[in-house]
């Protein structure tokens, strides 16, 4: 299903799969990504909204505690020093406009192409989700250990439910503990008008083998090379489990909620934590080289 109101060149509609290809490049590899917009849905202007610190557990080789929710994330991408985990693969450089991956398990890696996830680099830094309960090896790769893993950069894998209060539509956003926290402020935020009171308040931990659990055939969009993925209750799509590229998704059952659903697609790619780069050019004062060059002229003269 397409979501056809948006117009925005930025925002990537909710996707269908098309090969995992990607946008920029960075790391080595593999995989898929998208890019980021306006939804009616949604609150704020083209940079999404206000910035904020997000603390990040677990095991981060890029040397910060935090992320930032709407930041724009970038940088030069650097080898995972020996002594970390994944030593020598490539990790960061990935930016806002790359968050957006399709339906398919593996996408939303910049500069990567196909499916899987394994001997991938980390072009945002975080650890793409795992499924359990798989045979499917591409889909069911346990070199990021299980949901429980404390060493997952922002802590083992949590979720959160979103409820439609007009159409009871359920939808459950899986990632670290440290992004889901960080999402469901801004979600609350930017859809409340469209939520049922019973969504999520606070993360909870995610366990593939619990009942009720959200399933890998249920996931409608990966965001940030598949750290972070949306399912809806009641969907099940027989591409999942096809590594064939280009094959067709199951359609999204009739009756969703779209206005939510766009919502927190728009909010999930706007907001989602990003590690920030090195470079300042994002975050400085658009006057400081002028100012700098005053000061200069004003060192010489006296």
């Amino acid at each position: 299903m397409r979501i056809p109101f948006f117009t925005s060149p930025r925002y990537q509609e909710v996707g269908r799969r098309k090969g995992g290809g990607g946008g920029g490049k960075s790391g080595s590899g593999k995989g898929g990504s998208g890019t980021t917009g306006k939804s009616s849905g949604g609150s704020g202007s083209s940079s999404g909204g206000k910035t904020s610190k997000v603390p990040i557990t677990g095991s981060s080789a890029s040397g910060k505690s935090t992320a930032t929710a709407y930041g724009y994330g970038g940088g030069t991408p650097k080898t995972i020093a020996t002594g970390q985990f994944f030593a020598g693969r490539t990790a960061g450089g990935a930016t806002r406009g790359q968050v957006y991956g399709t339906r398919t398990y593996g996408s939303g890696y910049p500069g990567y192409s196909g499916y899987d996830v394994a001997g991938r680099g980390f072009p945002f830094w975080f650890w793409p989700v795992v499924w359990g309960g798989s045979t499917n090896q591409y889909l069911n790769n346990t070199e990021y250990g299980d949901s429980f893993n404390t060493s997952r950069l922002g802590g083992p894998m949590a979720q959160a439910n979103f409820i439609s209060n007009s159409t009871g539509s359920t939808f459950h956003l899986l990632s670290d503990n440290s992004t889901v926290g960080s999402l469901i402020d801004s979600i609350n935020t930017n859809c409340s008008s469209h939520l049922s009171s019973s969504s999520s308040k606070s993360p909870s931990p995610y366990n593939s083998t619990a009942s009720g659990s959200p399933q890998l055939e249920q996931a409608i969009q990966y965001y940030r090379s598949s750290s972070i993925v949306l399912t809806l209750d009641g969907y099940n799509n027989s591409a999942t489990f096809n590594s064939i590229a280009n094959t067709t998704d199951s359609p999204l059952p009739s009756g969703v909620d779209t206005t939510l659903l766009n919502c927190l697609n728009y909010t999930i790619g706007q907001a989602a934590p990003l590690i920030d780069g090195a470079s300042s050019r994002f975050i400085s004062p658009p006057c400081l080289g002028f100012v700098s060059l005053v000061w200069i002229l004003w060192f010489l003269l006296n």
